[in-house]
This record gives C-alpha cells, structure tokens and sequence, in this order.
C-alpha cells in the first residue's frame, strides 16, 4: 500500500534526483505507450487485443517494483515515488489516450469496432482504486507505525504471487483463447516489455546516472501494473470485456518471467 510506503524520506528524495524522477515518468507516460501503439499497429493486433495491450502501457508501475529494486540493490526511495506519481499522473493520462486508442481502434484497425470507452466511469474507479488504499495506508501509518511497516512487508512479498494466481485463474477461464494467440500476444507482450527496458536502459546511461538509480527506472518502466489493467478490463463499469484483458495476463506471467532473470543477473554481476 502506497500510504504506508511513503515517508518524509520519499519525499525529500523528489528533491535529491528530480532529474532521475522525471525520466522514469518519462518512461513509463511517454516512451511505453509510443512502443504498445507501434507494436500493436506493426503485428495488426485485433481490436480488443491492440486496445488491451495500449491499456496496459497506460497503466502506473507495479507495486511489486519496489521489492525488486530491493533484490538489485537500487534506490528503494526512488522506486516508490515513481509509483506514487505514476499512479497519480495515470488518473489523467490514461482516459486520454485510451479514449484516443478506442476511436483510432473503432475506424481504423480491422473495420469498424463496437468497442466503447465510458471516460467519466473509467475516472471515478481509477480515483476509487488509487485514493481509498491510499488514505488507508496513511491513516494506518498514523496510528499504528509499528504494524503498519510489518503489514507493508507482508504485502510486499503477497503482491507477486498474488498476480500469478490471479493470472493463472484467468488462464483457466479464457485457456483457448490465450493458446490460439500466444504466438503474437506473447511475442506482442515480451516486445513491450524488452523494448521499454532497453529504452530506458539507454536513457539511463545517455544521462550519467548512478547504477542503483538506472536499475530502478529499468524496473519501473518494465514493470507495469497488470492488475489494474485486467480491473479496468473486466469492470462493469469500463469496458466488461475479458478479451482486452487477455494481453494483461500474458503480460504478467512473461514481465515476472523477465524481470526474475534481470535480477539475477545483476545479483551475479554484484555478487563479482
């Protein structure tokens, strides 16, 4: 939970790398979207897939990123503000450039599409999402310091394996579907993942940065919040539709996948 997460260390960390903060916003509001439209408009995504795959580029970083800028030794601070102001920066961009992806999907990728995209519900759920967790971690934190730090590492460690049982529930339901499209979603879904961290793997490195803040924005780029992609998929109130989040879960299983190997390369490499 993010209220428990942040400190007055959080925060006076903004201000010691402003230039760092603004890049991996950068990399995550910017470049990721920019690499989902391309791929999905190169590989001729069909519409709910090109529309799911865009949604999960719109997405703020994981939560789980935190834990696995830990395990490489990168600034831990920095990696939840990151989140934070993601999250929050996410509220606003991410109706304005699904509600342009659904138009663009609706007239331009194979014919026209019934897909609709219901902004104002898509706003009211996403402030739900963010807001409430929010001001109960911060209220936790205020009265219950202590418990609050144990139940944010509990939560921690839950938020991974949580994911994979979410996305192997959803696999279950939607199986012939994930086989008969695993070929080009999961090349579509690792492109996107790769891509991202490469891209900012290279930004990181064009602007001099220490190591332990450039493995933390490859992170926080690479890593994106799949669980809200799937809830904004499936939610009645959005789009209710289980096919735009099929990329999510392959995402999911293929981002942990990933990222499980960065991390143990870099443990080598540290370890040396």
């Amino acid at each position: 939970m993010l209220g428990i997460e942040l400190t007055k260390k959080s925060f006076i960390d903004i201000a010691h790398n402003l230039h760092a903060v603004l890049l991996g916003l950068v990399g995550q509001i910017v470049i990721l979207p920019i690499i989902a439209f391309t791929i999905a408009y190169l590989l001729h995504l069909p519409p709910t897939y090109f529309i799911g795959l865009m949604l999960i580029s719109c997405c703020p970083g994981g939560s789980s990123s935190n834990v696995f800028s830990m395990l490489v030794k990168g600034n831990v601070a920095l990696s939840i503000v990151l989140t934070a102001l993601s999250s929050i920066i996410t509220l606003f961009t991410l109706p304005l450039i699904m509600s342009f992806v659904v138009d663009y999907v609706s007239t331009t990728v194979q014919g026209n599409s019934s897909i609709q995209l219901p902004i104002g519900k898509l706003i009211v759920q996403n402030l739900v999402l963010l807001f409430v967790p929010l001001l109960l971690g911060v209220l936790f934190r205020r009265l219950w310091c202590a418990k609050a730090l144990k139940v944010n590492s509990i939560l921690s460690k839950a938020a991974f394996p949580a994911l994979m049982i979410l996305a192997v529930l959803f696999f279950l339901q939607y199986t012939q579907q994930i086989v008969d499209n695993i070929l080009v979603l999961g090349g579509a879904t690792i492109s996107l993942i790769l891509l991202s961290m490469l891209f900012s793997s290279m930004l990181v490195k064009f602007n001099n940065f220490e190591k332990s803040i450039g493995r933390t924005i490859t992170i926080e780029v690479g890593m994106q919040n799949a669980a809200q992609a799937i809830a904004i998929a499936m939610s009645p109130l959005v789009f209710n539709n289980g096919e735009i989040a099929i990329p999510a879960i392959i995402y999911a299983m293929f981002m942990n996948v990933i990222l499980l190997t960065y991390v143990y390369i870099i443990k080598r490499k540290l370890a040396k």
